[in-house]
């Protein structure tokens, strides 16, 4: 997996990590987890263009 595709891999991961956080800690955000969706959806497109 080359490194950019890795880090937008951590990015997603760190991602939902703080969205979940946010949802527990404040109710939860559409948009925080409509941006999230992007971000995994963009993340999932470069992983399977370098496969």
């Amino acid at each position: 997996m080359p490194g950019t595709t890795k880090t937008m891999g951590v990015l997603t991961v760190g991602g939902l990590v703080m969205v979940t956080a946010y949802t527990v800690a404040l109710g939860s955000s559409g948009w925080l987890w409509f941006g999230w969706v992007v971000l995994g959806l963009i993340t999932l497109g470069m992983v399977v263009s370098h496969a």
